[in-house]
């Protein structure tokens, strides 16, 4: 039964050990080194259920982060990793560790100097990623019961984008861009076909999250078949709507800087048609 060596305690919830597999690791998780001192012998079986950082980069920069950490903050972090991993029943991607806590170490002091950073995709991240934001706003809560601070509604958003980049292994910055470019594709919709789209309205989420799977097959150069009588009579039944359609599409080529394909304009076409249909 392999055996993890530590090597430094940097406080109660985070040791540097040497492992069997991974060499020098980042042990975290709460209370694993109370009590505890260099050279002591931990069985590795019993941290399995903490957090491992085998990555030598986010090693290190965890480790830069703990002397502007509160304990308080460091344990509700802690435990929300836990949350998120349980809920999610999935391997989360490393960087989480880093990313979340620095994040919410940050979010926290702001709000003690009485400074809130507004989330304008708020709604959209929302309606994109709807079981990434209930579990952030149990973390919101985790948050609040061990640390007394009461996150904005705005912070369930990002926490939410940390939770999905994690558990889906994508560049966070990537899950960023995306979750704006939707947020700008219907603020076009808007303006083009002069409508106020009810955010909590069923063909709302239907048209955001056609967009966000239309994104993902541009990405991975995914081509659907196009319906081509259909298209024609789109195109000449409903001109609005069709070429709004291209004005969106043209916008997602320029942002992603990757082909899309025709079909998706068809498609587009039907969402546009029946949502402007429901609004007017």
């Amino acid at each position: 039964m392999a055996e993890i060596k530590i090597s430094k305690v940097l406080n109660n919830n985070v040791l540097i050990a040497d492992h069997p597999s991974f060499g020098e690791v980042v042990v975290i998780g709460k209370g694993i080194g109370f009590n505890r001192k260099r050279d002591d012998l931990i069985n590795s079986d019993s941290v399995e259920k903490f957090f491992v950082l085998k990555n030598e980069k986010e090693q290190q920069n965890y480790v830069k982060l703990l002397p502007f950490l509160e304990n308080g903050l460091q344990e509700a972090i802690i435990a929300s990793i836990e949350h998120i991993k349980k809920r999610t029943n999935a391997t989360l991607n490393e960087h989480i560790h880093v990313g979340l806590t620095d994040h919410l170490m940050f979010a926290v002091n702001r709000l003690s100097q009485g400074m809130e950073v507004q989330n304008p995709f708020l709604v959209e991240t929302k309606t994109l990623y709807s079981l990434e934001y209930d579990i952030a706003s149990e973390i919101v809560e985790i948050i609040r019961e061990k640390t007394n601070v009461n996150l904005p509604k705005g912070e369930i958003g990002f926490i939410a984008l940390h939770i999905h980049s994690a558990i889906t292994n994508k560049n966070l910055a990537d899950v960023n861009s995306h979750s704006q470019l939707v947020t700008r594709l219907v603020n076009m919709i808007e303006e083009q076909l002069d409508i106020k789209i009810d955010k909590e309205s069923v063909d709302y989420m239907r048209l955001v999250r056609h967009l966000r799977f239309a994104i993902e097959r541009v990405n991975k150069e995914e081509r659907v078949e196009e319906p081509e009588k259909i298209a024609t009579l789109l195109k000449e039944e409903y001109p609005l709507c069709y070429n709004l359609s291209w004005k969106l599409i043209k916008v997602m080529q320029q942002a992603l800087q990757k082909q899309v394909f025709d079909a998706e304009a068809v498609y587009l076409t039907m969402h546009l048609q029946r949502l402007q249909k429901k609004v007017k």
